[in-house]
C-alpha cells in the first residue's frame, strides 16, 4: 500500500467502494466453499477454487484498508452462514452459469468503484480487481463455450446499409406496425433476461430450504415479480421471431437441507434485484422503441418495490449493516 496514500483520507465513495466489496466477498467465500463441497466436476471446481482464492485476496486488501483508516468492518457473512455438509441444491452446470453470470456484476462494480476513487493505493486496488475478475470471466466463458452452455444473444443480418432514421414512427409508433428492435435494444434484453432467469433459478432453490416464514414469504413475491419480468420481455422476443435463453428451473435437485443461513439468501436475492433494477435503467434510457422503453421503467417499478420489501425485511431481522454515516452537527455540543 502507498505510504504518501496513507496521509489523505478516504472519500465517501471510497469507504463505500471498499464496504461492498467485503460485503460481497463474505457472501462470495461462503458461497464458493459450499460449492467446492458439493460439485463433481472437475473444470468447475478448480474454478470456484481460483474463484475463493480471489475472493480471500480481495478481501485481506480490504481488511487492510479499514484498519488503516481505523473503521469498523461490516459483520458480513462468516462461517455460520454456510453448511458444507448440505447436499448439492443445484446442478454443477448452474454452478458454472451462475459463477459466470456474477464475474459480470463484479466488473461492473469494480469499474464503478474505481471510476470514483481519487487515492492512488484505492485506484490501485479496484484496477487489480478489474483485472482478475476479468481473468476469471474468461476462465468461466470458456469453460460454458467448451461444454455447449454457453448462451449467445441473437443474430442480425450484417447485410444492412448505414442510415439516418427520419421518421418519427421510429420512435414512437405505439400502435401500428413497430418496426423491428435495434441491436442495442435486443442485446440489452437478452443480457436482462439472462440474469433474471438465474436469479429466478436461485429463488426456486432458496424457496425449498427457507426455514423462516417471512423470508419465504418474501422469496415467493420475489419469484412472481421476476416471473413476471421474464414473461414480458420473452414475449416481446417472440412477436420479434427473436430466440430467448432458456430457463434454468431443471438446475434445482429436491433437496430441502439450507446449506446457507436465511440472511445470505435473503442479501443475496435482494443484492441481485438491485442490480437489476440499475440494468433495466441502462435498457431504458438506451431504447428508442417507446414499448420497449414502457416495458423497462414497468420492470424497475416492480422491482423497486422488491427492493423496499428487502430493506423492511433486512431492518426487521436485524441483518441490515448501517454504512459509515456523516457527522450530525446537530447532536454536537
Amino acid at each position: 500500500m502507498d505510504l504518501n496514500s496513507k496521509k489523505i483520507r478516504l472519500t465517501t465513495s471510497e469507504v463505500t467502494g471498499l464496504w461492498a466489496q467485503y460485503m460481497q466477498n463474505t457472501m462470495s467465500i461462503c458461497v464458493s466453499s459450499y460449492v467446492l463441497a458439493t460439485v463433481k466436476d472437475p473444470e468447475i471446481s478448480s474454478l470456484f477454487k481460483y474463484t475463493l482464492k480471489l475472493s480471500k485476496k480481495h478481501l485481506k486488501m480490504v481488511e487492510e484498508f479499514f484498519e488503516t483508516e481505523n473503521l469498523d468492518l461490516p459483520n458480513g457473512f462468516t462461517q455460520n452462514d454456510v453448511n458444507l455438509s448440505a447436499p448439492p441444491l443445484f446442478s454443477d452446470d448452474f454452478w458454472l452459469i451462475y459463477i459466470h453470470d456474477m464475474t459480470l456484476h463484479g466488473l461492473a462494480g469494480y469499474t464503478l468503484s474505481f471510476s470514483v476513487s481519487a487515492r492512488k493505493d484505492v485506484r490501485d486496488h479496484f484496477y487489480q480487481c478489474n483485472i482478475d475478475t476479468m481473468d476469471l470471466y474468461n476462465k468461466s466463458i470458456e469453460i460454458l463455450l467448451s461444454k455447449d452452455l454457453y448462451q449467445r444473444s441473437p443474430y442480425f443480418s450484417t447485410k444492412q446499409k448505414s442510415e439516418s432514421p427520419n421518421d418519427l414512427t421510429y420512435v414512437l409508433d405505439l400502435f401500428g406496425d413497430k418496426r423491428p428492435l435495434n441491436s442495442m435494444e435486443a442485446g440489452n434484453i437478452y443480457f436482462n433476461l439472462k440474469k433474471s432467469i438465474v436469479t429466478k433459478t436461485l429463488i426456486n432453490g432458496f424457496q425449498q430450504v427457507i426455514q423462516d416464514k417471512e423470508v419465504l414469504k418474501f422469496m415467493e413475491q420475489c419469484l412472481g415479480t421476476i416471473t413476471k419480468n421474464i414473461g414480458v420481455f420473452t414475449t416481446l422476443f417472440e412477436e420479434e421471431d427473436l430466440h430467448s435463453p432458456n430457463l434454468l428451473d431443471g438446475e434445482t435437485t429436491n433437496s430441502v437441507v439450507p446449506p446457507f443461513s436465511d440472511k445470505l439468501m435473503t442479501f443475496h436475492v435482494g443484492f441481485l434485484f438491485h442490480l437489476a433494477a440499475t440494468y433495466y435503467t441502462t435498457a431504458m434510457i438506451t431504447s428508442m422503441r417507446l414499448d420497449v422503453l414502457g416495458h423497462c421503467d414497468a420492470a424497475i417499478l416492480r422491482d423497486l418495490k422488491i427492493i423496499t420489501q428487502f430493506g423492511k425485511l433486512m431492518m426487521k431481522k436485524g441483518w441490515l449493516e448501517k454504512l459509515p454515516v456523516a457527522d450530525d452537527r446537530k447532536e454536537l455540543p
